[in-house]
């Protein structure tokens, strides 16, 4: 597929110029591509589905992030926050805080400064994304028709607004992947839903009554698994009869690094304490298992499938499912999207986050180029972009939000100089129409 001109804003029409971007999501990225814009005089509205910024890691806020504070904190929202005065940094920038001290030390505070505050809409859900008076059929005059974006409010009425440009930094934590290997929903899904839990629930907090005295499952092979697991066994050393299962589709679960060369160390010690549980026998592993059913049996759900290319069926009271999360598409259907048929990533970004050849840290930097798609001024950024791939950090959104700011200003050298510091291989750079290079 051609792409179509992708012309900056010195050239577009007089009407598209005076519209703002329009960013979905008042996470880290969305409120960082806010900050971004705010430095360049962009004017913008961010629509936030939830009650507050950071909604999403709300939801997970009792859980501990890998990255220390100093790879947390996008650089021009900092600026913007030691200009009002008033913000404290965190003391040790090298200590990994929880989602919850994310948001209250950081997120909470940024999108409170007068600059954001006006400027970003709670309760509003964005149900679609097309162009003003067209479908994605269309394309003579395309590049220079605003987009229309579809919001449902709070007490349910349908607006719509129009904008320059659409950034979307939606995220994808509401959309898991399901528990059956297939990617489709297990058979029989419905039937146990309310025994079927999100990823990273609070088990040692506000879910610790669900989970005492009974069996939990967990399905998975990432961090999200690893996490929960930890919870469940730190609370079975106390709960009589709560008991804890690891199940995964694999022969291992090399997701859960705990090697010592890791430059991440809470992911390392991650890694390490769940090998040391399995051994314990606090944690019973299950690997090889491939679900394609479930069911409930009296009051517990029994997952169904094969494991070695036998039959075979598990039982549990309970099971979280820690597969992984998906992006929702649903909302662009009318947006000319070009994504990579494996993980639904843009097609340029996909070869460099590829997770049968790359880990989080080994992603080379990356900008505006490699997110762009045939709809002109539309991009996917943050963890959304990544499709399926886990590989995400929250610096790697950062610097694709200043690179895409800086495209929309103009302002073509910021945005093909793309430099990004990761753990684990120091600094990577590149410059827009060259070869990219990761020193380690």
């Amino acid at each position: 597929m051609t792409l179509l001109d992708l012309t900056p804003r010195a050239t577009v029409t007089d009407r598209l110029a005076t519209l703002p971007v329009v960013i979905i999501g008042a996470g880290p990225i969305g409120l960082a591509a806010a900050a971004n814009l705010v430095e360049r005089g962009l004017d913008f509205v961010v629509l936030e589905a939830g009650a507050e910024a950071a909604a999403g890691i709300r939801l997970w806020g009792h859980t501990r992030l890998f990255s220390p504070w100093k790879h947390l904190i996008d650089p021009a929202s900092r600026r913007l926050l030691e200009a009002e005065g008033r913000w404290v940094p965190p003391a040790d920038e090298d200590r990994a805080p929880t989602g919850q001290e994310l948001v209250d030390e950081y997120l909470a505070q940024l999108a409170e400064l007068d600059a954001l505050r006006s400027h970003v809409r709670y309760g509003a859900r964005v149900v679609a994304v097309t162009r003003e008076g067209m479908d994605r059929t269309r394309t003579a005059g395309r590049a220079q028709t605003p987009f229309l974006v579809r919001v449902q409010v709070e007490d349910g009425r349908i607006e719509e607004l129009t904008g320059r440009a659409v950034i979307d930094a939606s995220g994808t934590y509401t959309t898991p992947n399901p528990l059956s290997s297939s990617g489709l929903d297990p058979i029989g899904q419905a039937e146990v839903a309310d025994l079927v839990i999100h990823a990273l629930p609070d088990v040692l907090g506000a879910d610790r009554s669900r989970f005492v005295g009974r069996h939990t499952t967990v399905v998975g092979a990432g961090h999200s698994a690893a996490n929960t697991l930890i919870g469940l066994a730190e609370l079975a050393e106390t709960a009589a009869g709560t008991r804890v299962t690891w199940l995964i589709r694999n022969a291992s679960a090399a997701r859960v690094s705990s090697s010592p060369e890791d430059e991440l160390a809470d992911r390392a010690r991650l890694g390490s304490r769940v090998d040391q549980l399995v051994q314990a026998g606090t944690i019973r592993k299950i690997d090889s298992f491939e679900i394609s059913a479930v069911s409930r049996q009296g009051k517990k759900v029994r997952l169904a499938g094969s494991r070695n290319g036998e039959p075979a069926a598990h039982d549990t009271d309970l099971v979280v499912n820690a597969t992984g999360f998906r992006p929702d598409l649903a909302m662009l259907r009318e947006v000319r999207l070009q994504l990579d048929d494996i993980v639904e990533a843009p097609m340029r970004l996909a070869p460099l986050i590829d997770p049968n050849l790359h880990s989080c840290g080994t992603v080379a930097p990356h900008g505006f180029d490699e997110l762009r798609h045939p709809e002109p001024g539309f991009f996917l950024v943050g963890m959304k972009s990544y499709g399926r791939a886990p590989t995400f950090l929250l610096a790697t959104g950062y610097e694709q939000v200043r690179s895409v700011v800086a495209w929309l200003d103009g302002d073509m050298r910021s945005a093909g100089r793309v430099q990004l510091t990761l753990p684990a291989t120091g600094v990577c750079s590149t410059d827009a129409g060259g070869e990219s290079s990761c020193c380690s």
